[in-house]
């Protein structure tokens, strides 16, 4: 039995009394607390009373916190009205909402240094409230239970930057809120225009997402569109759908020379760099398509940073004497904190360098984090199978 309304086993509606019997308390505090809403969290738990009771609980007292009740009201900073991507574009064939978002044009490290962390993941708070509203409009339009959004992500022209570790963290905070506070709503969730990096991409937010919602992530080919226009999707105006919708996405952020934003949720490494020297990191790469990902700070005076794949393996290289990958330049590090990414072609030994060579009277103290980020195989070979990947 599927667990919903008019599709429950016996002890599936038994339990749904039982759950019933056990939240009556917090009910009155929940918008419209029908079978079919607590359907959703059992579904989520698997039926497990006690595990679902906890989840809802838990969920009035996120309303509380966030005043989910008057969110709708609320509006989002301008910068984030102007420049972060997405809206409802129509609905599938059953009625139900359909979201898209554009991830490529995002300047995600730019809406970060421009608004809070905090407006943006309310914004996306703001978004499932009225993507559960526009549900129940469509449950009075269409006469039957609409309950669920279908998800269309074009990552045409995903890339490295992408991959910033505050928002890769800020994107799975949210992933973590959507999971807790709106279970059972993701219908489906179609993937276009993937290029070589998404499994990189998705490896990352893959640990914030639960089994069932992983399933409900479809990889589309080539023909993409059609599928979704004459198969699953009806959206009006599909033709003018990102021109309105991702249009005018990056922008320059804000000078930021106060900040200090180094992570502090990965080993952070710090060491000095005597005058006159320099300081080399090794990583092992194994096989093709993995990405470095790095940031560091200096204090009190800038610092030369470069990178290199060792030519012969068991012993030190000058950088002379290596393959440069990534050309050495001089960084105000102690203004701000640098940070990139790189996807390694090769396989080897790639060296940071940390280059203090052309100062003879300073040393410097460097605080650093690096991390090799692997793809996620899965998806991997269903882009190869697709032939959906484009080249970057």
């Amino acid at each position: 039995m599927s667990g919903r309304v008019g599709d429950l086993s016996p002890k599936q509606k038994e339990a749904l009394a039982k759950f019933r019997e056990n939240v009556q308390d917090v009910l009155p505090t929940l918008p419209n607390p029908d079978d079919y809403f607590l359907l959703r969290w059992l579904r989520a738990r698997s039926f497990d009373l006690q595990k679902s009771e906890a989840m809802l609980r838990k969920h009035v007292e996120f309303r509380k916190q966030k005043d989910i009740d008057s969110i709708i009201s609320w509006q989002p900073p301008e910068v984030i009205q102007q420049y972060l991507s997405g809206g409802m574009c129509g609905y599938d064939l059953d009625g139900c909402p359909v979201w898209y978002d554009i991830i490529g044009p995002l300047d995600a490290k730019g809406l970060l240094f421009s608004a809070t962390k905090q407006d943006l993941l309310r914004t996306k708070m703001r978004d499932c409230e009225l993507l559960l509203q526009e549900c129940g409009r469509q449950t009075t339009k269409v006469g039957k239970k609409i309950e669920t959004i279908t998800m269309i992500y074009d990552c045409e022209g995903l890339g490295l930057k992408h991959l910033w570790k505050p928002a890769v963290e800020a994107y799975g905070e949210f992933l973590c809120m959507f999971e807790e506070n709106y279970p059972e709503t993701l219908k489906r969730l179609f993937v276009v225009k993937a290029p070589k990096l998404f499994p990189v991409a998705y490896n990352l937010i893959k640990p914030f997402l639960s089994e069932d919602t992983r399933k409900k992530i479809m990889v589309l080919g080539g023909e993409w569109s059609r599928l979704l226009l004459h198969t699953m999707i009806c959206v009006p105006n599909w033709g003018c759908l990102y021109s309105k919708l991702g249009s005018h996405l990056q922008f320059s952020h804000k000078l930021f020379s106060d900040i200090s934003y180094i992570y502090h949720n990965v080993s952070t490494l710090s060491l000095i760099i005597a005058r006159g020297s320099s300081h080399q990191v090794e990583y092992e790469i194994l096989f093709p398509g993995c990405v470095l990902r790095w940031q560091f700070a200096s204090d009190g005076a800038d610092i030369g940073f470069g990178i290199f794949l060792k030519t012969k393996m068991g012993e030190r290289q000058r950088a002379g004497e290596m393959t440069e990958v990534l050309s050495n330049q001089r960084y105000n590090a102690h203004m701000v904190p640098e940070d990139g990414t790189l996807t390694c072609s090769d396989p080897g030994i790639y060296v940071l360098r940390f280059d203090n060579t052309y100062s003879f009277i300073h040393a410097k103290k460097v605080s650093f984090t690096v991390e090799v980020l692997l793809p996620d195989k899965a998806s991997e070979e269903k882009m190869k199978q697709l032939g959906a990947a484009t080249p970057k």
